[in-house]
């Protein structure tokens, strides 16, 4: 019988935004609560933060916004994910972002978005379940 493996996060930073104390909190907290998580830096590019992701086969990307940029980085992000087959791979943004855009997010790609002060626990349970149902419809 083979053991489940962890869930494995890829968290990170794109751009020019270097504010990086939030996205190192919920790194921390994800490993704490029993999750590998590869935490990648700031001022990366999109195509690096994917080539990380396919190299650690992750199941979560996490993308940190505070400069306001994430309308911007998003659909390139979100269409680069598809164009490497990673359909599969859990897509979560957090940060300052403003609740009106929250749907606009979504639409781009983005599975879910934690503003700031989002609780750790939801964001915990939101992975865990939410990686749990794409698993249940890939074996339908």
């Amino acid at each position: 019988m083979c053991a489940a493996r962890n869930i494995r996060v890829l968290t990170a930073k794109i751009s020019l935004d270097g504010h990086d104390r939030g996205i190192k909190v919920v790194s921390r907290m994800l490993r704490d609560a029993g999750m590998d998580v590869v935490y990648l830096g700031t001022h990366l590019t999109p195509e690096t933060v994917i080539r990380a992701a396919i190299q650690e086969d992750v199941d979560v990307i996490g993308l940190s916004f505070l400069s306001g940029e994430h309308l911007a980085c998003v659909g390139k992000f979100a269409e680069l994910m598809k164009e490497h087959g990673l359909d599969d791979v859990l897509f979560v943004v957090g940060g300052v972002i403003p609740r009106q855009d929250v749907p606009l997010l979504k639409e781009l790609g983005v599975d879910e978005v934690f503003p700031a002060g989002s609780l750790m626990e939801e964001i915990e349970d939101y992975i865990k379940t939410a990686l749990s149902h794409k698993k249940t419809k890939e074996i339908e």
